[in-house]
């Protein structure tokens, strides 16, 4: 019987060829894009699970309660001594491994080659505790010798043109000199879903013992700046007992609570600060504790992006009942002689969902297929490095399968439900009609378009949202900045020459220098202390040179700028933009003269404030302005030189400033970026969103186009007789058309009606991210509804076009 069922079913798809493709396509399309969004979102959930101890694998991160006005938050920044203390102290902690990431890149010589790489330093236990595969390199003992590194795989070919260049020796320059280093190992890339990322892994006891920036932090409980991770023993209720960590953070910080307690800063319960451990697998989707390798995301948003794909799958599982109600039309008398020769209604219903099957089957062939051929395109956009792999993913072949019965069954059933209850007797009689679901798939039809107009409105309120921040003055000028890297030369020397050199050019407009730069990915510079000893006061700090100001276009409200001939400008002068005047209540005017109080421990070095700048936005316009200073202390040096150059065609500026670079720093590549295009990348996640939403929106309108074609499709067949008896009577090709299009183009003005509103309000809720935002404008949702009509009426006037155009004589014959 399951044979009969599966030859009769090809037999009808190879007979309706027209909509069996359309029914393919569109599930295919379906199933392609949630099969991609569900991919992401099985990558998303199940970071850092490849190592086999993840579950006894912690973080731990200090958390701060909210005082002085300030938001609670969390740090996952500690000090050094933080993690051998908690070893000694709690039974609990098996092993101990610290780590400080890559800070920007350093300059790595290899093959006689010099490029960047960034260098991640860990505890040589660091291989006992977590799971990197090895593919070259002793099994234990990794990294015993100060001087070994381990390469990841993609990291070994980069740098010496090989697999195994275990046992080579190459230069990694830290701090002034370059050293020499032995690649101890080589290890597997670490997979996409991984939080722990590293391209060279050096020894954590080198940099604490050989550097200057170790040796400041070591026995240093007041500096952070290490990640600090612990393996507990299996069943450990350490992360459970707050009270235990609450105890060892008050025995190395004593007085913490106390002082702020007489201060009056802090009058709740407990303690201000303390101690947390986070589990592993959860540092990837918790944004409570920033810091890290990569950044967190927020489930929430994969959960949205998945419910989005679920749309357009659920969409295109409507297009499929509305386009087989709408060929039940043709095989009823089929099903009016299976009844009369014998077949049962649980025969029929077998029948047919042997054939959604069928088309389930093929269509998730087809859009996994798909699927694989957008994953590199999906990749850039989502920014993931995903791969349809079991190995890795080993849930994704039942979800698939799972998948493609769920959709088998959704799309199947209720049109083998309405074709296997025809009756007999009327069906052979033919009197048979499908108006009876109407209802049912004029609803389904309303809900695609609900769908479709919500994600393109959307769409477009992102994009306006985008356009917004991109068009907004930052309060500086971002446009024709050459940002050079110059990290990890010896700036000292490097800077003035550089000075010079673009000073005595003609196409250059302006050269300025900074210890960081702005824009996403550029890191920042925070001071917190006791503001006359009783009050914390928060501060971005930013070490720049006398011409910053002039060449950023940051205008000067109040007081004066840095003169390089006034040396107490290197010692104690500072300039504060408008925010932090006011945050300490004062104005523009009055804060110049004004001491910092408390700023530095020496007080000889006590700042003042010289001058006063305009607010600009050092971060994006998600966030609002914060207090910032500038200062040009002698004890900072400059790594990144700005050049402002003339508008047009960068490209013969940037040869002369590469060529000028050469000159003074032959044996370090030059490295380079532009301000503009730095900034924007603050708003790269939006972007992906938008584009995210647009082509969901798309294949959304596509898809409810099909449906439309289909129930257009039912309304003709059961509109033969009708139209052929109009046309007999005189009726006009444009009456017969707006007679079939009329309920249709109610339905999409039904779901505009519906879509506008729960458009509105989820992004509302969206823009309330923003600082700064726009208001939502009506000729958004204006524009969507008519687009929505004019494709619905096209669509839809397709179909009775070719119903109003056929001959009558055919469509009354049967009678």
């Amino acid at each position: 019987m399951i044979k009969n069922y599966f030859k009769v079913a090809f037999r009808t798809l190879f007979k309706q060829k027209g909509l069996s493709l359309i029914n393919i396509l569109g599930l295919s399309i379906g199933l392609a894009c949630f099969s991609l969004f569900l991919l992401y979102a099985i990558n998303e959930l199940t970071y850092d699970r490849q190592h086999e101890n993840a579950d006894n694998i912690f973080r731990v991160y200090r958390w701060t309660e909210a005082f002085d006005g300030r938001e609670a938050q969390a740090d996952a920044h500690l000090p050094m001594p933080l993690g051998p203390a908690m070893q000694e102290t709690f039974p609990d902690v098996e092993e101990v491994v610290r780590f400080r990431t890559a800070w920007g890149e350093n300059f790595v010589r290899s093959n006689g080659q010099v490029q960047r790489e960034g260098v991640t330093f860990a505890d040589p236990n660091v291989f006992d505790v977590f799971t990197f595969p090895l593919i070259y390199g002793p099994e234990k003992e990794i990294l015993k010798d100060l001087e070994s590194v381990v390469l990841t795989k993609s990291t070994a070919i980069r740098l010496f043109g090989e697999e195994n260049p275990t046992g080579k020796t190459m230069d990694i320059k830290l701090e002034d000199s370059f050293q020499p280093f032995t690649v101890a190992a080589v290890v597997e890339d670490q997979p996409s879903n991984s939080t722990i990322h590293f391209d060279i892994l050096a020894n954590y006891q080198y940099l604490a013992s050989k550097t200057r920036s170790g040796e400041r932090y070591q026995g240093n409980w007041q500096r952070s700046a290490f990640m600090t991770f612990l393996q507990l023993k299996p069943g450990s209720g350490l992360p459970h007992a707050p009270e235990r960590l609450q105890t060892f953070r008050n025995e190395h910080y004593p007085d913490t609570e106390r002082e702020m307690r007489e201060a009056g800063r802090w009058t709740g319960d407990g303690s201000p600060v303390t101690y947390k451990l986070q589990p592993l697998r959860e540092m990837h989707t918790n944004t409570e504790v920033p810091g890290g390798f990569r950044s967190a995301i927020d489930p929430k948003n994969i959960w949205i992006l998945l419910s989005i794909a679920g749309g357009v799958l659920l969409i295109a599982c409507i297009n499929f009942t509305t386009l087989a109600i709408g060929r039940s039309a043709g095989r009823a008398q089929e099903v009016g002689v299976r009844k009369v020769i014998g077949s049962s209604r649980k025969q029929l219903i077998g029948q047919f969902l042997t054939e959604s099957f069928l088309l389930s089957g093929l269509s998730a062939g087809i859009g996994l297929g798909l699927g694989y051929l957008l994953l590199p395109a999906f990749n850039e956009l989502s920014d993931r490095e995903l791969v349809f792999s079991l190995e890795q993913y080993p849930e994704l072949g039942w979800l698939t399968a799972g998948l493609v019965l769920v959709v088998g069954l959704l799309a199947g059933s209720y049109p083998s439900l309405v074709m296997s209850g025809f009756r007999p007797v009327e069906v052979l009689k033919t009197k048979v009609r499908l108006g009876g679901s109407n209802l049912f798939t004029k609803s389904l039809v309303t809900l695609q378009f609900v769908l479709s107009i919500g994600l393109i409105a959307s769409t477009l309120i992102i994009l306006q949202q985008l356009q917004y921040m991109h068009n907004q003055y930052p309060g500086f000028n971002k446009e024709n900045v050459v940002v050079v890297n110059a990290e990890g030369t010896d700036v000292a020397t490097v800077w003035p020459r550089f000075r010079d050199a673009m000073s005595r050019r003609t196409d250059v407009l302006g050269v300025t220098s900074a210890e960081i730069s702005l824009g996403a990915n550029q890191g920042y510079s925070r001071s917190g202390f006791e503001y006359n000893g009783d009050e914390l006061k928060s501060l971005y700090e930013y070490f720049v040179d006398d011409r910053y100001l002039d060449v950023m276009d940051i205008p000067l409200l109040a007081g004066r700028n840095f003169d390089p001939t006034i040396s107490a400008d290197t010692l104690t002068s500072v300039i504060f933009n408008e925010s932090a005047a006011k945050d300490f209540g004062w104005t523009a005017e009055s804060a110049i003269g004004q001491p910092l109080t408390g700023y530095s421990r020496d007080p000889e070095r006590t700042p003042i404030v010289i001058g006063v700048v305009k607010d600009f936005n050092f971060f994006s316009f998600r966030e609002g302005v914060e207090p910032q200073l500038f200062h040009q202390f002698y004890d900072y040096q400059p790594f990144r030189f700005m050049v402002r150059i003339p508008s047009g065609n960068p490209e013969q500026v940037l040869k002369n400033i590469e060529t000028e670079w050469e000159a003074i720093v032959p044996d370090f590549p030059f490295s380079y970026s532009f301000l503009d295009e730095d900034v924007n990348q603050f708003y790269q996640a939006e972007e992906r969103w938008g584009t995210i939403v647009a082509w969901a929106g798309g294949i959304a309108i596509f898809l409810a186009c099909l449906g439309l074609l289909g129930l257009a499709a039912l309304a003709a067949a059961n509109r033969t007789k009708e139209i052929g008896i109009r046309k007999v009577l005189g009726a006009s090709l444009s009456g017969i058309v707006g007679l079939l299009s009329r309920d249709f183009v109610r339905l999409v003005a039904i779901a505009f009606v519906i879509a506008v509103p729960l458009s509105w309000y989820f992004m509302q809720r969206w823009l309330e991210n923003f600082a700064y935002r726009i208001d939502i404008p009506v000729w958004v949702f204006i524009l969507v509804g008519m687009v929505a009509l004019l494709i619905a009426f096209l669509t839809v006037g397709f179909q009775s076009m070719r119903a109003a155009l056929a001959n009558p004589v055919k469509s009354l014959r049967s009678e």
